[in-house]
């Protein structure tokens, strides 16, 4: 079992974003996952970044943990062939440590660029054009394409790196596995699901069994803050992501949670400074199957270096003791 960093671009400026980066490889982290997004879940969150360009300086500033996005919606802010040239040149400045995580999108983010916001059963056939679209350009060589819903006019990648930018994608039930899996190196869902691990596997190709999920925490040493902190940027969370994905912004986010109480928070989100509770619900991941988790500290800023100090010294030893 692999332990990864979240790095929130919805809770965070981009030089702390880098700062943060630095700090979750210092402290151990065997990966680090980057949202992608135009918008923040809620207006107390605060920040937006284009992770893209923070994605470049992380590059820089760390020298081995891997980095991922998790996810990029490759349907309608981004062309596919524009976000296979994107993994490619960070692929090529991280020496082969990126992982190109990839989803159907949500709404919160999509809907900037006037396009309307398509039913899921759409979403999944543009990410799945967009899945051949990326893999083509990642063989090399020019590529033509002509879908139901993208066009490719004789594109190319005049920088790959040495290593195939693996593709990782998020999933939430039979039909995307179905849809994805061929197509994917690795998984990405955010519930500790074992038959979601089971489909995936019986559907996934030779060598692509590895699953990475996502866990919130609250880490702090006033577990009464640690909650009032969750509730109030992480309540968004509680909606599931059925429903999240179709919300248009944070309006609608603090409206469809405004009865969310901080008993709620605690019951879900390990809160304050003991590891046992966050071992515990992490737990559930890999009995579930899945190979890798990231962490979402929320707010980690309140507290960075009071954070990656307890990952260092009891978080991750503890996560690795207790997985093995």
């Amino acid at each position: 079992m692999r332990f990864g960093c979240t790095l929130m671009t919805e809770q965070s400026g981009p030089r702390e974003l880098v700062l943060q980066a630095a700090e979750a490889e210092r402290a151990g982290f065997d990966f680090e996952v980057m949202s992608d997004h135009y918008f923040p879940w809620l207006e107390e969150q605060g920040h937006a970044p284009y992770a893209w360009s923070v994605l470049g300086a992380v590059t820089q500033a760390t020298e081995q943990v891997e980095l991922m996005t998790y996810v990029t919606a490759p349907i309608i802010r981004y062309h596919p062939a524009v976000v296979a040239q994107k993994a490619a040149t960070v692929g090529l400045l991280s020496g082969d440590r990126f992982v190109l995580g990839v989803g159907s999108g949500e709404n919160l983010n999509e809907h900037v660029v006037g396009r309307g916001w398509p039913p899921v059963n759409v979403r999944h056939e543009m990410l799945t054009e967009a899945l051949h679209i990326i893999g083509a350009l990642f063989d090399g060589g020019h590529v033509n394409y002509a879908g139901k819903h993208y066009r490719v006019d004789s594109a190319k990648l005049w920088d790959l790196p040495s290593r195939r930018v693996p593709v990782a994608t998020a999933v939430s039930g039979a039909q995307s596995v179905q849809r994805f899996a061929e197509l994917s190196d690795a998984m990405i869902a955010v519930e500790p699901s074992s038959s979601l691990c089971e489909q995936w596997d019986r559907a996934a190709a030779s060598g692509a069994q590895r699953k990475i999920g996502q866990l919130p925490i609250a880490w702090s040493t006033d577990r009464d803050a640690a909650v009032r902190r969750a509730r109030q940027q992480f309540r968004w969370f509680a909606g599931g992501w059925k429903v999240n994905s179709e919300l248009p912004g944070p309006a609608s986010f603090a409206a469809a949670t405004e009865f969310v109480r901080d008993e709620d928070i605690a019951a879900s989100i390990p809160c304050g400074p003991d590891v046992e509770p966050i071992v515990e619900s992490a737990a559930a991941f890999w009995k579930a199957g899945f190979t890798d988790l990231a962490v979402v500290q929320i707010d980690v800023d309140a507290d960075r270096r009071g954070f990656f100090d307890f990952a260092e010294r009891e978080l991750l030893p503890a996560l690795r003791e207790a997985a093995s």
